[in-house]
Parts: C-alpha cells; sequence; structure tokens
C-alpha cells in the first residue's frame, strides 16, 4: 500500500504570494538595518563616522539618491550639515538654513516628521540649496533628531531611485535612526566635554612641571605641537594624534617626582643625580598607565627617551621597538631644547638645531621620526618656501608600531 500525501490545509492560512514575498524581504532588510545601526551606536566612538555610515546603510535601504544630517547651531537660529552623502556633498560643507524656513527647518521648529513627495507643491521646500548645490530636489522625507525632549538637529532622506514617493513604512524605519543617531550626537558631545575636561587638566599639571624650571615654560605645550606635526605627516589617525597629544603634553609629568634639587640644578650633574633624573619617563608611565585614557599615552611617556642606536634608557630599546610616537617626542623633546635657553646653553637657531637632528639621524633619533617632523615644521613655519625639503621616501606608521 503506497504512502498517502496528506493535501489537508489550514483554511486561515493566507496563501504566499509575490507581494507578500517582497514585503517579508523588505522586512527584513530594514530590521537588519535597524540591527546593525544599532550596533554601531556602540562601536563606533567618533560620531561622524557613525553618521556618514548610518546615511549610507540608511539610503541604500530605502533607495534613496541623497540623506544627510542637519545639526542646530549652539545659537538656535541656523542648521549646518554635519554630514552627508550624495553628489552634492561637497558644496553642503559651507551651507547654513535659517531653522525659520525650508522643509528641515520646519521639521526643527515643530518637532514633527514631514513626507514631502513633490517639492514643487509644499510653499516650505527652499529652492536655494539646490541652486547652490546642483542637486535637483523631488521629495523628502525628515525627521527630528530628539535628545532629552529638545531637537537638536534633522535627519533627511531624498529622492527615492526609481522616482517613487516616500512612505509611512519608509517613516517608520527612519524615525528609530534618527533617535539612535540623536542618542551618538549628545553622547559624542558629552563625551568631547569629559575629554575637554581632562585635557585642560592635564595641561595644567604639564605647566605646573613646566613652571618649576624658569628655563622650561611652555615647553611640554611646544613638544606637543612639534610631534602632532610629524605625527599629521605620518597619516596619523585621529586616535592616534590624540595618543600622541596627551603623551607629548605629559611627557615630563614624572619630573613631579624628582626632587628640586637635581631637577633645577644649575651646571652640570653627577653620575647619581642623572641616574636619578633618568627615572622621571617611569616615574610619569606609573603615573598614566592607571588612568584608561591615557594608558596608551604612558607607553609613549615611558620611552620617549629611548635611543634608536639602542644606548638610550629606560629600557635600551632600539630602532622599530621604540613606539613611532615615543620617536617623534624625542625629535620634538630635542628641538626644543635646542631652540630655547637652558642654563646649560645658550639657545641656537631653527636652522641649527635641524642641522644637528639631521647629524644625529640613525644614531639618536629614529630617521622616519626626523624626516618627518622636519618636513611638517618646515610646512608650517615657511607655509610659501619653495626649498622645503620633504622627507625621504617616509613610511607611514601607526602609534602601535
Amino acid at each position: 500500500m503506497g504512502t498517502v500525501l496528506d493535501e489537508t490545509r489550514d483554511e486561515n492560512k493566507v496563501p504566499e504570494t509575490r507581494e507578500t514575498t517582497i514585503e517579508t524581504e523588505e522586512y527584513k532588510k530594514r530590521l537588519d538595518l535597524l540591527y546593525r545601526v544599532g550596533k554601531k551606536v556602540g562601536s563606533v566612538a567618533e560620531v561622524s563616522n557613525l553618521l556618514d555610515q548610518v546615511l549610507r546603510m540608511t539610503q541604500r535601504t530605502l533607495r534613496a539618491l541623497a540623506s544627510s544630517v542637519l545639526l542646530i547651531d549652539e545659537g538656535g537660529g541656523e542648521l549646518y550639515f554635519r554630514v552627508a552623502e550624495g553628489k552634492a556633498t561637497n558644496e553642503l560643507g559651507e551651507v547654513r538654513l535659517s531653522v525659520n524656513s525650508g522643509i528641515a527647518g520646519w521639521v526643527a521648529r515643530h518637532g514633527r516628521p514631514a513626507i514631502v513627495n513633490d517639492v514643487t507643491k509644499d510653499p516650505r521646500f527652499n529652492k536655494e540649496i539646490d541652486r547652490t548645490t546642483g542637486f535637483v530636489t523631488t521629495s523628502v522625507l525628515a525627521v527630528p533628531l530628539v535628545s532629552r525632549r529638545q531637537v537638536i538637529g534633522v535627519l533627511e532622506i531624498l529622492n527615492k531611485v526609481d522616482e517613487s514617493g516616500f512612505n509611512d513604512q519608509d517613516l517608520e524605519v527612519l524615525i528609530p535612526l534618527a533617535s539612535m543617531a540623536a542618542v551618538a550626537i549628545s553622547n559624542a558631545k558629552l563625551h568631547q566635554a569629559v575629554l575637554d575636561g581632562y585635557k585642560n587638566t592635564i595641561k595644567a599639571l604639564a605647566a605646573a612641571i613646566d613652571a618649576r624650571d624658569p628655563y622650561t615654560c611652555g615647553h611640554s605645550q611646544r613638544v606637543t605641537k612639534y610631534a602632532l606635526l610629524g605625527g599629521t605627516l605620518l597619516v596619523f589617525s585621529g586616535e592616534e594624534l590624540e595618543v600622541l597629544e596627551y603623551a607629548g603634553i605629559l611627557h615630563d609629568i614624572g619630573k613631579i617626582g624628582i626632587a628640586d634639587s637635581v631637577l633645577t640644578k644649575r651646571g652640570a650633574l653627577t653620575h647619581e643625580e642623572k641616574d636619578i633624573m633618568r627615572m622621571h619617563p617611569v616615574i610619569g608611565a606609573n603615573m598614566l598607565k592607571e588612568i584608561p585614557f591615557l594608558e596608551k599615552a604612558s607607553r609613549l611617556v615611558l620611552h620617549h627617551h629611548e635611543r634608536y642606536d639602542g644606548k638610550g634608557y629606560p629600557d635600551g630599546l632600539k630602532g622599530e621597538e621604540i613606539p613611532i610616537g615615543a620617536r617623534l617626542i624625542a625629535v620634538a623633546d630635542a628641538f626644543d631644547t635646542m631652540t630655547t635657553d637652558r642654563s646649560y646653553q645658550a639657545v641656537l637657531s631653527a636652522d641649527y638645531a635641524i642641522s644637528e637632528l639631521y647629524t644625529f639621524s640613525g644614531a639618536q633619533f629614529c630617521p622616519i621620526a626626523v624626516e618627518a617632523f622636519i618636513s611638517g615644521f618646515q610646512r608650517w613655519h615657511y607655509p610659501n618656501s619653495q626649498m622645503l625639503r620633504g622627507p625621504s621616501p617616509v613610511q607611514f606608521c601607526s602609534l602601535s608600531d
């Protein structure tokens, strides 16, 4: 007896059609978009990167030609483009809009979303942006960015690729995305305020150390500036430049543990006093490594007196063993020491100091760090000079090297 196929059907089950399958796929796409954006809210530190990724994913999912995030300035009277995706991105950088005009301005003022599928029939539409950018806007979906019950900006999507209009389903996707973006922007502002507070405290500490010796007044700030000139030329990331900035400001913080009789002594130090002075990188690094946001900087502080030939201190590291950030600080530190008046030497000219850096490149100093600093210094100090000596093939490095 053969097997009998069960051909009974659930009468309440709706048969799948091509239309319901498409709707299901669209729903999955939109859920996936929300999931991916949610992950990035927690993983991307730099808010511009986050918003840029959010716009790209949203544009792709909603099949739009352009998108942007506009924020309200501190005065509350204008909107400016924080990030934008689309053909007119470059032109939007300097554009500022009154909150009293345009569809985005209406959304910002009223704190309500807007769907406009024919801008030519909407009196709120501001034609000036299209005139400025050359982009032709046909339809707009805009939602407010709300943080702590206050509108801080507008997220807008422009022009469907297939020239169809935006709908309520699109709006349902954009509203939670706007909430996530608003949280990210607010957190970034709070984070920046905290960092600014840290930096001010750090600068005050560095100034207190510099003040112990009248010959080193402003030394930490100058070393930081010089090190960043080199780091910028080596195309350090934003995070790497921040680590370098902290390390530059605090490279001598360990001197707080050195007695004044040694630190401010006029004339040559004895061997014992030199050994005491050479402890300041270790003291400084031990102070900083217990502070989470200064942990990476502590490694640069520890090794900023190492020599490229391995004859430095405290660990006698050699060549590429020394973090590139510490190598840059070593060059910046030496340049500032030579070009400022000290108890043990008269001030030297910048040209002479640069020639000394070249002389000891490959021995005391890293050749890459020397070339990067000198090229950066010349471009900053002599911006119109035609006699810049650029770096001989400089390999790009990161602080992890």
